[in-house]
């Protein structure tokens, strides 16, 4: 490992990969002179980095967001939490989150965690396994806006390594409600508070990358694929999973139209402070594809005949066409998974 060591703040009870003295101690990159670095115990302190940034750990949490990217995702991160609270979002009790995603206790979400389950359910059937079986030992996997760390869960019982990012980290609905798993699980896995554009890591540690219901958040698709894809082992997955698809631009577009103007009408706001792209379209697809040398397949989890007649509902009432959830994988540095 290349750089100097960074002083870790507040040690205690960290996870292993966190851990320097630790021989799957996580490689960190310094998200400002992209320096990287291995933590260091407390109190050796560091040798000189290239920038005044520095990592710490507070409240179980990895801190690697610079305060003037901090100051940019304010707004955002306000905005988002106050909406994901006004919805019934979290709980107070570990029953809630390990219900996950099979049960929404007993929120007003359960519409949402069907699609979850379902999505999840395939993913452990159909393109896990293929992974899985190339990692015996567990894979390390990348958890991109795990949200409250439901799937960082569900994967550390399947016996992988998962590090879960987001940029929020709040006890509820953030990072901070990882803390609910770590009594039902042998070893507590690291949640980092991070942007996706900008991730905190050594290059080639993680066998797959999944956005579990996230990717849409992205400002620049290329730019989040490229900074992900680097973060990979070669060969390593990419996972892109329940984030909307339309199959034209005009329908997405269409779509955020409806969804700023309900935003307007029911929480006095328009839901773009980070110009967030929030759709795939067949285009982007193939515009990622060509960008990162990579061949998509894609699977098509069943959600029900309600979900499947959506579409003709929408026609006859004369509505846009609904976003469809598929699950797109990619291999990077070996051509294309076979489905």
């Amino acid at each position: 490992m290349t750089g100097n060591e960074m002083l870790l703040s507040r040690f205690s009870e960290i996870p292993e990969e966190l851990d320097p003295a630790s021989p799957v101690a996580l490689g960190l990159r310094c998200p400002v002179c992209k320096q990287e670095h291995r933590l260091s115990r407390p109190g050796l302190g560091g040798a000189g980095a290239q920038c005044s940034f520095e990592f710490s750990y507070v409240d179980g949490i990895l801190r690697a967001l610079p305060n003037e990217r901090e100051l940019y995702f304010h707004r955002f991160i306000r905005d988002y939490e106050m909406v994901r609270a006004r919805e019934g979002r979290g709980s107070s009790s570990d029953e809630y989150y390990l219900a996950l995603p099979f049960a929404d206790l007993p929120g007003d979400q359960g519409w949402q965690w069907n699609i979850r389950s379902r999505t999840y359910r395939y993913l452990i059937q159909k393109v896990l396994p293929q992974i899985e079986n190339q990692n015996p030992s567990g894979c390390d996997v990348l958890d991109i806006g795990a949200g409250n760390c439901w799937l960082s869960y569900r994967l550390a019982r399947r016996g992988h390594r998962p590090v879960a990012v987001d940029l929020l980290d709040n006890p509820t609905d953030g990072l901070g409600a990882g803390r609910h798993y770590f009594s039902h699980i042998e070893r507590r896995f690291v949640r980092v508070q991070a942007e996706m554009d900008n991730l905190p890591f050594a290059s080639g540690q993680f066998d797959v990358a999944i956005f579990n219901a996230s990717l849409h958040y992205s400002a620049d698709y290329e730019q989040t694929m490229k900074e992900v894809a680097r973060c990979l082992r070669r060969p390593g997955y990419l996972v892109i999973a329940d984030s909307p698809f339309y199959n034209s631009e005009a329908a997405g577009q269409r779509m955020l139209e409806e969804k700023r103007s309900t935003f307007l009408q029911k929480f006095g706001f328009s839901p773009d402070s980070t110009q967030s792209r929030e759709y795939l379209t067949p285009q982007v697809l193939h515009q990622l594809a060509e960008a990162l040398s990579l061949q998509w397949t894609v699977h098509k989890p069943w959600y029900g005949i309600r979900w499947m007649m959506r579409p003709v509902k929408a026609g006859l009432l004369r509505r846009r066409k609904p976003s469809k959830f598929y699950v797109w994988v990619a291999q990077v540095g070996r051509g294309e998974m076979s489905a």
